[in-house]
């Protein structure tokens, strides 16, 4: 890859100079290149691993707090005034994801996500140690809002490192791993909340000791992390492991302006908006099961608390070893190919579904299977959507399709699982929120299917040792 000025951004300066992409570094020696690479890649994994899962520390965690506030302020607010809140965050979210994805795309992953898990952790900080935000919602709200958009810096910059540094017939399993960082946050930001009660005997900890601990992965994240494998002195990774996508270019590894990554790459892209319609009828989906899996099971078939509690831990347990195989099946089977996988998935969901909904008189047990093989197969899906976001367009503007895709997703699916399952389960019954579910498994197939691409195209020739810094494979 020439190291030319089309390969560079252009300059910048002030405050967005510290976000720039790194330059170019000098090409290593070929002979050094295989080592560094697989060093630095495993590397760079552990980074933004353990840096997304830090995000999930400090987002929900008001939720976690809400009884305390109630309790604190008895007749101050409403459980309805704080699930504002709440609604705060996944909003800003969802419109940060797209927002400040397109701004990742122009920035170095190295330093972006630290920057966003730090002020995260500042603004949760605030709602533990500052007990003067509770005396107004309007606070609380704002407040929120603002935890939600700079929380939205956690996923671009991932997906970002990611197709920089593992190529395309390998980040199906790649991604599927990284993807168990949600499930790691989501079970540490209770056990860290319940730990802060205990050691400082303050509900406040349920904040101020997430953002301590996030911060000190955030500084972790940034040890870890690099930029491009050229701004570490090696070549693409699609020169590295022969692994060419379709039409790739040396303009793949030039950073694109917004109106290039806006107009030329995201809106006029169908397959993307193909799969931005999927992302929201999968997240309506698994949104719509997890979220009312206490309010169906005990008062549609008077369970237990303890029984439900047991069904939704193994919906959320199964989503581990289920994005995996989806990962791994995408890679092996499907050549990469990420519809067909995220089709199949979808279509053993829907049995899952069915059977959920079918068993309205049956025994606990066929619950629990139900809600295990929904929840084994509906996260890949969840999984590969963002994964085939980031392979439709340029890697520069990866963070911006991630985005995009998460936007109709996290705020259009998954707030209308909200206040949307509540309203159908009240005027159709559960029937029609089964029904509603199942529509929207196959709108997601559907979708899927309009986005199916071709295999990943072989190795072709046009990249000499002084582009790349390592001799091209025949």
């Amino acid at each position: 890859m020439s190291h030319d000025h089309t390969t560079r951004p252009a300059p910048r300066h002030g405050f967005f100079s510290f976000l720039a992409p790194a330059p170019h570094a000098t090409p290593l020696p070929p002979q050094k290149v295989d080592a560094e690479y697989k060093r630095l890649r495993w590397q760079v994994f552990a980074g933004i691993f353990i840096g997304y899962a830090a995000f999930y520390l400090v987002r929900n965690n008001l939720a976690l707090a809400m009884p305390d506030i109630l309790k604190e302020y008895p007749g101050r607010f409403t459980k309805a005034q704080l699930g504002t809140g709440l609604t705060a965050v996944i909003v800003a979210y969802g419109l940060s994801k797209f927002i400040m994805g397109s701004v990742s795309d122009r920035s170095n992953p190295r330093r972006f996500l630290p920057l966003g898990l730090l002020l995260s952790a500042a603004v949760i900080a605030v709602f533990g140690c500052v007990k003067a935000v509770y005396a107004s919602l309007a606070v609380i709200v704002m407040l929120s809002a603002l935890n939600g958009w700079v929380n939205g810096m956690g996923w671009p910059p991932c997906g970002k490192t990611m197709v920089h540094w593992f190529s395309a017939r390998e980040r199906g399993t790649v991604v599927s791993c990284w993807n168990v960082a949600h499930n790691v946050g989501g079970v540490l930001v209770a056990w860290l909340a319940t730990a802060g009660v205990f050691l400082f005997h303050d509900w406040g900890a349920k904040f101020y000791l997430n953002a301590i601990v996030a911060a000190a992965v955030a500084v972790l994240a940034y040890v870890l992390m690099r930029d491009t494998p050229q701004s570490c002195g090696l070549p693409p990774v699609e020169v590295y492991k022969n692994d060419f996508p379709p039409a790739y270019s040396e303009r793949d590894e030039r950073v694109l302006s917004f109106r290039e990554i806006f107009f030329s790459h995201v809106f006029n892209n169908p397959a993307l908006w193909a799969i931005a319609l999927a992302n929201a009828f999968v997240y309506f989906v698994r949104y719509g099961v997890v979220s009312w899996v206490p309010v169906y099971l005990e008062t549609a078939k008077h369970l237990s608390v303890k029984e439900s509690s047991i069904a939704w831990s193994l919906f959320e347990f199964a989503a581990i070893p289920g994005t995996l195989l989806c990962g791994w099946v995408s890679d092996r089977v499907f050549k990469g190919r990420r519809s067909p996988a995220t089709i199949l998935f979808m279509a053993l969901t829907l049995a899952g579904v069915l059977l959920y909904w079918l068993n309205i008189n049956g025994p606990v047990w066929l619950d629990y299977a139900a809600l295990f093989t929904a929840g084994f197969f509906i996260y890949g899906p969840v999984m590969l959507i963002g994964l085939h976001a980031l392979e439709l367009v340029p890697k520069k503007a990866a963070g911006t399709a991630a985005g995009f895709t998460g936007f109709f997703g996290n705020t259009i699916g998954g707030g209308a699982a909200g206040a949307g399952v509540g309203w159908i389960a009240d005027h159709f019954q559960w029937h029609g929120v089964f029904l509603t579910m199942t529509v929207c498994c196959l709108l997601t197939m559907f979708f899927s299917a309009l986005a199916i691409t071709k295999k990943t195209a072989p190795a072709k020739p046009g990249f000499s040792n002084h582009d790349t810094g390592m001799d091209k494979k025949p």
